[in-house]
């Protein structure tokens, strides 16, 4: 049961929110905007923001589901750690994509949110409060994503370790960001 719980969280993690959002709502396709990525920030440069609330929102529950179907079906949470990771990846990876994806940021924090919500909202908090400050998506993801392996850790010690490894593949996914952010060339929100 719990491979099937892994395999399902990887697949229903490389279903693209923003590219179905933009098909329905006959927007242009999000990977030929911006960085390229199909994801919120893409889909909002559009300047439909009921497509990026769909996105974000679809995004974020293709990391909530899974982890909370394995919290449920499973004994171990080993099991609820591998499938965050699993739909994480699958957002990253998308295997209906030909595996060219998203950063993960939305997807990173539905998995949050059903390992420990209190931590989530702290995060999500994080998140807010660095988005007023720079105006900037990267660093707020990039901070508030930081944090959490620490507050894991302090809350709820179980998935620190998996969320320490999805911090740095979120960091591996956004190094084109930090590139823009350390030459000042990062876009406004």
């Amino acid at each position: 049961m719990d491979i099937i719980i892994i395999i399902s969280a990887y697949l229903l993690g490389s279903i693209s929110s923003a590219i179905i959002s933009c098909k329905l709502l006959n927007l242009p396709d999000p990977r030929s905007l911006g960085s390229g990525n199909p994801g919120t920030t893409n889909v909002l440069r559009t300047g439909n923001k009921k497509a990026a609330a769909i996105t974000l929102i679809g995004d974020a529950l293709k990391g909530f589901l899974p982890v909370l179907l394995a919290t449920k079906l499973s004994t171990t949470p080993l099991t609820a750690s591998l499938a965050g990771l699993a739909a994480f990846l699958g957002h990253v990876f998308p295997i209906f994509f030909k595996f060219q994806g998203g950063k993960g940021v939305a997807t990173f924090l539905g998995v949050l949110h059903a390992w420990h919500w209190p931590t989530g909202l702290l995060v999500d908090l994080v998140w807010l409060i660095t988005a007023r400050c720079t105006q900037q998506s990267s660093p707020s993801s990039l901070v508030a994503l930081f944090t959490t392996p620490f507050l894991l850790a302090l809350f709820a010690s179980t998935h620190w370790p998996t969320a320490a490894v999805l911090f740095i593949l979120t960091l591996i996914t956004h190094r084109q960001n930090i590139i823009a952010l350390i030459q000042k060339q990062e876009r406004k929100l």
